[in-house]
């Protein structure tokens, strides 16, 4: 699927803040420099859709990160009374969510679902643990469950760490879309992400957009650090080119 060529417009900056106010204050401070913004559980609680709206009637592009995971006649329902300008929406169920929330959307080009894979704070050890199976790995948890939406027909998924160069590599001939969670610019600490990567690592290994929170939200100057953030998106974009 196709992505936007400015690099800029790869970063999507995450609102895990309280409130509308926090959230439009981020919004205001980054002004152009940021296209693209997720809405996660807990600003969706705080503000719900009319901070979704209001950031659409800005310009902006939302990523709606509610992981939707429940029987097919809820997920179906809830997809189909989504009237607000999504362009993304996660899912975290089975093949049998993605079919359904397709059936809610009932033809719409968005939004486009994101199957997420495994979230960037779990590791081998997690997943090994939940399953009671230790010969489980995380990347082949990711790439089966990967498997499973694409062949049901979802529209990309959510990926990070070493997870997105295996994915891309187990499927060279599948048109989806990577968001790619934990990342973080080079000389930071990765706070509670397992599987993290700097800008540079997730573009290069075949990740189309990126969701930064912390290290934007926190910088003394956030349209620098998103700009910094833009800048290693481009040189994963050309380190990926040359490798084509």
């Amino acid at each position: 699927m196709d992505a936007p060529e400015d690099p800029s417009d790869r970063l999507i900056v995450a609102l895990d803040v309280d409130g509308r106010g926090p959230a439009l204050r981020l919004v205001d401070r980054l002004g152009g420099a940021v296209s693209f913004y997720k809405v996660g559980w807990q600003l969706f609680i705080g503000a719900g859709f009319p901070l979704v709206r209001e950031l659409g009637e800005r310009g902006k592009k939302v990523f709606l990160d509610l992981k939707m995971d429940d029987i097919e006649a809820t997920v179906r329902a809830a997809v189909g009374n989504l009237r607000e300008s999504v362009d993304f929406l996660t899912i975290h169920g089975t093949a049998a969510t993605v079919r359904a929330a397709r059936a809610g959307r009932a033809g719409r080009a968005h939004p486009r679902f994101l199957m997420v894979t495994a979230l960037s704070s779990i590791d081998t050890g997690d997943v090994r643990n939940t399953f009671a199976n230790p010969a489980l790995d995380i990347d082949d948890y990711a790439t089966a469950k990967a498997a499973d939406a694409l062949d049901a027909g979802c529209d990309g998924l959510i990926a990070s760490g070493t997870s997105i160069r295996r994915l891309r590599s187990a499927f060279p001939d599948r048109d989806f879309v990577v968001v790619a969670p934990g990342i973080r610019p080079e000389g930071e600490g990765t706070d509670d992400h397992k599987r993290s990567l700097t800008p540079t690592e997730a573009v290069r290994d075949g990740a189309d957009y990126l969701v930064v929170g912390r290290p934007i939200r926190n910088a003394p100057d956030p349209v620098a650090r998103a700009a910094r953030v833009a800048d290693g998106i481009a040189r994963g974009l050309a380190l990926r080119a040359a490798a084509a």
